[in-house]
């Protein structure tokens, strides 16, 4: 498709190169079968905060920062010091023009008026003709998309050979809605456009005045109008792109948008063409924050900041445990921050158990078949190609009996939807779903039987699989001192009757719970041959250890054990204590999160959340995230944390060469970022970026949630997921990084990768590395700097000085 465009006039190749470059800024939406945590922001990472603002002001017509009056209450409350506002404003020195403190203070006194998009023609259309031209334009795109795009929803798809514009061509040109409404002649207008999305799109651009310096924010402007259709496009792209191919989605859709206004234009162009020509031009200026969007960013800056002295304090004043000799236990967790509680529980149960934080896919990015399945599930990071491939294979009639449970369940579903049995259906087996009615209401669902045991790909060799296990145990810091069980737990969470379930599993895993992975490595590390090939490495694994796959419900807070994945014969002393403890920890931490959760009437009630199909909030999530601290585990393990950071074990001193830290701030880093902005993003622009209200979702295609029963999927979180009713449960701040490592080697790492660098250069991320003696000394100031961190020393003696 991209080599034809030669022949295609210089004027629309660089209208195609816009086009190109605008479908980049916007953000993936990953099906909900796999939905990880996406940065709304994706796509302006080269930019600050501030000009994000202004260029999302103009584009989709929301606020990207909080409220003044939010910011008005911290200062007063003294969680935002004065302090806090003047290292922020000098850090925007020599970029923005902002006066002072005082004209800070007095900002807040005022909140600034909620932004307004630059208006589409359809807009225009509105206002003159009275019609709900946008309202049509979201309902038929999403009539069609919804059946274009699913994911086996539907009964009857439509035809998606030759590309979404094609599809949406042929629909159109027979779709008499636009025209019934006022829109004459539509059905022709479409079957004459050029069947070439690129022509359809340097057609519309010339009849719009649409030109290579305003089709920058005029396509974005477009784009966004398409919701989650255009950021489901963005998703193909990006897996197209994973694989070295190229994918054009996003921007048939927007020609698709684009014909609409085309449309629009022709039948009102006398009187809305004078007011299109100012909205044009102004798509031609520069994107340059306001000095209120400056203001904004800075006290956004100044509560991140306030916020990492308080930690900063925390971090130092914790006083570590002592442990004595060999480890009883060693529990390896993922560095998400539901574990960082757990954690804390466990350890409290006793010194001579370790905790392990690590990327809760373990290091085993796989392309995994489940029993019963030939569906290619992809668990590892987004971010990733997966190295292997797994399979949970079982005896032959096993496999068959779960495979026709499956077909048997499925075949009931769609006979429940088609159409001939929609009205006889519920009068036919309505009495035959009393029971289940009644157990679903009480919670009382049967579980699902457990898994066979996973293996890796057996053609991967024994040298393979010994470099795979000494990769993973060195970037863990886990090369000696080996308890006699180091429990390997991945995490995942149980809940009913809710669309957004793989948001709360583990996103390591591509959306998927972590209990593969995890029994993959311990099937790895239990292999006698592997621990022979790992001693002639260095790397002495005894011979009374064993490697025991587990796997935490964060909704419960229960922890499974995989016995039944230990090597044949093989006895582990400890297991009778170990299960006392991990039940007791399991105990503390749900009295712990009952505190924070709605209508939780004790820990008792948490497990019950969990199998409640009414329940909006069977867990927070990652809410309330903010820091990322890679770390030896005594730097932290004195420090109630709260939940609210990644903990990743990291002992520099080990590390030569520094490959383990590129790899934690290469990929951990930057999912731990995905995760953090969208909490971020959902929070400060719920109409924008957030998954709307759950009470009004309706699945469409099995892609995403309509909160209605038409339109666009809603991306990122609901608004149940950031908010109890009262107040918000996510504090919006970008995540502050902590490394303990040495500053020249954290910046070779980010003059290598420039996507990483980025982050922190334009504030999406802060970067703070931590000393020999566990405190946070340096900040990370941007293009390869560092200046003296400001910790809560500091800011006590400012206050003495006064």
């Amino acid at each position: 498709m991209f080599a034809k465009l030669e022949s295609y006039p210089a004027a629309l190749l660089e209208l195609v190169a816009e086009a190109n470059n605008v479908a980049k800024a916007i953000p993936p939406l990953f099906p909900l079968s796999a939905n990880v945590a996406v940065n709304p922001f994706l796509g302006q990472t080269g930019e600050t905060l501030a000009v994000t603002a202004a260029r999302l002001a103009r584009v989709g017509g929301a606020r990207i920062t909080p409220s003044r009056a939010h910011w008005a209450s911290k200062l007063d409350a003294g969680e935002i010091a004065e302090t806090d506002l003047l290292d922020a404003l000098t850090a925007v020195e020599g970029r923005f023009h902002v006066l002072g403190l005082q004209d800070i203070k007095a900002a807040l006194e005022d909140d600034t008026p909620e932004p307004k998009a630059f208006p589409t023609v359809a807009e225009l259309a509105a206002e003159v003709s009275g019609i709900d031209w946008p309202g049509l334009i979201e309902d038929r795109i999403g009539a069609w998309a919804a059946s274009y795009f699913d994911q086996g929803q539907t009964l009857w798809q439509q035809a998606n050979t030759g590309g979404p514009f094609k599809s949406w061509r042929d629909f159109a040109s027979r779709d008499l809605t636009p025209e019934i409404q006022g829109l004459t002649g539509f059905c022709a207008f479409v079957a004459e456009t050029n069947r070439s999305h690129w022509r359809a799109i340097g057609r519309a651009s010339e009849k719009l005045g649409v030109t290579t310096g305003s089709a920058t924010t005029a396509f974005h402007r477009w784009l966004m109008t398409l919701g989650g259709w255009a950021q489901y496009g963005r998703y193909l792209l990006w897996q197209a792109e994973l694989d070295g191919e190229q994918e054009s989605t996003v921007t048939e859709l927007l020609a698709v948008r684009m014909v609409f206004d085309e449309a629009l234009f022709e039948l009102y162009e006398e009187q809305i063409a004078a007011r299109w020509a100012e909205v044009i031009a102004a798509h031609q200026t520069l994107v340059i924050p306001s000095r209120d969007l400056v203001i904004d960013a800075v006290l956004q800056d100044a509560a991140e900041r306030a916020q990492q002295r308080i930690l900063a304090d925390k971090l130092f004043r914790g006083k570590p445990r002592k442990a004595q000799g060999r480890p009883d236990v060693q529990a390896a967790f993922c560095i998400d921050v539901r574990s960082e509680v757990f954690r804390r529980a466990l350890e409290a149960q006793d010194n001579n158990i370790e905790t392990i934080g690590f990327a809760g896919f373990f290091g085993l990015a796989s392309a995994h078949k489940a029993a019963g399945s030939d569906v290619t599930e992809l668990r590892g990071p987004v971010l990733l190609q997966p190295g292997m491939t797994s399979q949970a294979a079982e005896p032959k009639k096993a496999d068959l009996d779960r495979r026709h449970t499956a077909r048997a369940k499925r075949a009931w579903g769609r006979f429940k939807l088609a159409a001939v049995s929609s009205f006889a259906f519920v009068e036919a087996t309505g009495p035959l779903y009393a029971g289940k009615l009644v157990r679903d209401s009480l919670g009382l669902g049967g579980k699902a039987t457990a898994e066979p045991t996973p293996r890796i790909d057996p053609a991967i060799d024994l040298e393979t699989r010994v470099g795979l296990a000494k990769s993973v145990l060195t970037a863990m810091s886990l090369t000696d001192n080996f308890a006699r069980i180091v429990l390997l737990t991945g995490h995942g969470a149980d809940v009913t009757n809710n669309p957004h379930e793989s948001a709360l599993q583990c996103g390591a895993c591509g959306g998927y719970a972590g209990d593969v992975n995890a029994r993959l490595l311990a099937g790895l590390l239990n292999d006698r041959g592997v621990q022979f090939g790992l001693r002639k490495n260095g790397i002495d694994i005894p011979s009374d250890t064993v490697f025991l796959p587990a796997m935490h419900h964060t909704t419960t807070d229960e922890v499974t054990l995989f016995e039944q994945d230990l090597p044949h014969g093989e006895t582990t002393g400890g297991l009778t204590q170990l299960k006392k403890w991990l039940a007791a920890a399991g105990s503390l931490a749900r009295a712990e999160r009952t505190q924070r959760l709605p209508r939780a009437a004790g820990a008792a009630t948490v497990p019950h959340r969990a199998r409640d199909w009414a329940e909006t909030r069977p867990e927070w999530g990652l809410a309330g995230c903010r820091a990322f601290i890679a770390a030896p585990r005594h730097r932290t393990d004195g420090a109630d944390l709260s939940g609210q950071a990644f903990l990743h074990n990291y002992d520099w001193r080990r590390d030569d060469g520094f490959g383990v830290l590129e790899l934690i701030m290469t990929a951990p880093v930057v999912v731990a970022s995905w995760i953090s902005l969208q909490y971020y993003g959902s929070t400060v622009a719920p109409t924008l970026f957030g998954g709307g209200n759950k009470l009004l979702h309706n699945v469409v295609g099995g892609i995403g949630v309509l909160e209605g029963n038409n339109g666009a999927p809603r991306p990122g979180l609901p608004w149940q997921s950031v908010h109890d009713g009262s107040r918000l449960q996510h504090d919006p701040l970008r995540l502050s990084v902590i490394v303990e490592a040495p500053r020249e080697a954290m910046s070779e790492i980010l003059t290598r990768h420039p996507g990483v660098c980025e982050l922190f250069d334009n504030g999406w991320l802060h970067l703070i590395a931590m000393d020999d003696e566990g405190r946070l000394s340096w900040r990370y100031r941007g293009n390869l700097r560092w200046t003296r961190f400001k910790d809560q020393s500091d800011y006590t003696h400012a206050i003495a000085a006064e």
